[in-house]
């Protein structure tokens, strides 16, 4: 049906039945199915359900990390009674169309519009260019399919009217020539064009890496060694280069030690590029968990302080980022960390709130996720999912799916687990910036003077344990030369004339030494 375009997007409803139950460790198990094409559905616990189970069979993982997440906070004997049984009327809705960018995000969104609350989500793409999703939804009433059914058929059809479809209306390449970039995209004029770079001055040395509409490549200007975000050629639709001005019109206006240095940018096609200062030391995605990097404490602190100063310095001027992960964060060859990508931030309105649903899953605010209207306090909580995973190296959520982690988020309040042995401030600190209701988190500025606390204190704790290891090597050092510690505290006070002329001979080799 997905074929057809008359009956493109097709979609099917049908009532299935979860039934798990939980363990005294909060583990939860799923029992077996029986088909049966028209048996009635019971919401009794004592009956066993006969409806059909999801196509692909429903993850344990989310309830698992949210249960790990309770017991982490709770304790293991107040997650859940032994052996409750839990009977959940479900759905699945499955939707197959024409595959495009961003249709995952419209189709979570659109369910979420009408009330229903995503359990388990499976999105595959065909190589002959269509999608299918399957979702496992709850919160509609198990007597109600028929009324499901007719709400998703008004609509679903919805996704079809998203703009970034397979075949966008991109200029021809006649018009392209002709047409300055400010002609198809205006770019906010605020100053001169001192910032304007002639793609001829540029040479393109080798590719770094890149993303579905842009390629980032490693390259000189001037004899300098920069980073050229370049957008690829096929993708040149009206709303990629909307985003690619919004970060130009950032970029140019910003200037922090902390933020990646814009250069310049070409703005002419047929290349439209962005030239930023080379940071040679990699992003800390990458150094984390595929060069299986390690920082010691008083490093994440600093590196969690410059990325604060940073994020600071961008909320003072009203500029949310929107995606701040640890990807987006650069490191210099004197390891100085600094923010980049500006690709889907944005200049808070004057009422501090913007929706819209972007960035990415596994660092996203709750808020943003539910598409709820949000505020530069969605930076904060992405913020803390960095510092943790600097601490443990590991990727937030690395069980789930990012959409799982998305519903355990927003539906469960999941969490990652915070080690045991972290320092009291930081755990503090990162429970405060989790917290659900963005106005309970805290600004950067007060992050920015917890954070220099904590590493005041880590170098105090430094201090005294190279004392120690003085003091330890000064007691070996006067036991080789067979001087009492309590005479040397003499020798310090001047008496030194009370020593007979072998220790004396011992004394003057250890001065020699220290």
């Amino acid at each position: 049906m997905a074929h057809d375009p008359n009956t493109r997007p097709a979609f099917e409803a049908r009532l299935i039945q979860h039934h798990s139950s939980v363990d005294e460790n909060g583990v939860e198990s799923t029992s077996s199915y029986t088909r049966k094409k028209d048996a009635q559905i019971s919401i009794h616990p004592c009956r066993q359900s006969t409806h059909s189970p999801p196509a692909f069979g429903l993850s344990s993982n989310l309830e698992i990390s949210f249960e790990a997440t309770k017991s982490n906070l709770q304790g293991v004997d107040k997650v859940m009674s032994a052996n409750q049984h839990l009977f959940r009327p479900l759905h699945e809705i499955t939707i197959s169309t024409n595959d495009k960018p961003k249709l995952l995000c419209k189709l979570t969104s659109l369910l979420s519009e009408i009330g229903l609350n995503i359990q388990e989500a499976h999105a595959f793409s065909t190589t002959d260019g269509y999608s299918l999703d399957v979702f496992v939804v709850s919160g509609w009433p198990y007597e109600e399919t028929e009324k499901l059914r007719d709400l998703l058929a008004m609509e679903i059809p919805r996704v079809e009217e998203i703009p970034w479809s397979k075949n966008p209306q991109v200029l021809p390449s006649k018009e392209m020539e002709t047409k300055t970039f400010r002609e198809i995209v205006q770019l906010p004029v605020d100053g001169a064009d001192g910032w304007e770079i002639d793609v001829k001055l540029l040479t393109f040395d080798y590719r770094i890496g890149g993303g579905s509409y842009s390629d980032l490549y490693k390259g000189t200007f001037c004899t300098q060694d920069v980073a050229i975000k370049a957008l690829k050629d096929e993708y040149l639709y009206e709303n990629v280069q909307k985003e690619f001005a919004q970060e130009v019109y950032i970029m140019r206006k910003i200037r922090h030690k902390n933020i990646v240095q814009f250069i310049g940018a070409c703005t002419r096609p047929p290349k439209l590029c962005i030239v930023t200062e080379f940071m040679a030391g990699g992003n800390l995605y990458d150094f984390l968990h595929n060069e299986r990097g390690h920082f010691d404490v008083p490093t994440i602190l600093k590196i969690a302080i410059h990325i604060s100063k940073g994020m600071n310095y961008l909320h003072q001027n009203n500029i949310i980022h929107r995606d701040l992960k640890s990807a987006n964060l650069l490191m210099d060859e004197n390891g100085i960390v600094k923010v980049s990508d500006f690709g889907v931030a944005r200049v808070q309105n004057k009422s501090g709130i913007m929706t819209a649903e972007t960035g990415t899953y596994r660092w996203m605010a709750p808020e943003v996720i539910e598409h709820r209207p949000y505020s530069h306090k969605a930076d904060v909580y992405s913020f803390g999912i960095v510092v943790w995973e600097l601490l443990t190296k590991k990727l937030p959520y690395a069980n789930l799916t990012p959409l799982q982690a998305a519903i355990g988020v927003v539906q469960k309040g999941l969490r990652p687990i915070i080690p045991k042995h972290t320092h009291p401030e930081i755990v503090g600190l990162l429970e405060r910036c989790w917290q659900q209701d963005p106005s309970s988190r805290p600004e950067f500025s007060e992050i920015i003077t917890i954070l220099l606390h904590c590493s005041k204190m880590e170098k105090i704790k430094d201090l005294s344990k190279e004392e120690i290891v003085w003091e330890e090597s000064l007691d070996q050092m006067l036991y080789d030369n067979h001087i009492p510690r309590q005479r040397v505290s003499f020798w310090s006070n001047g008496t030194v004339g009370n020593f007979p002329t072998l220790e004396l001979f011992g004394i003057n080799n250890l001065t020699f030494e220290l």
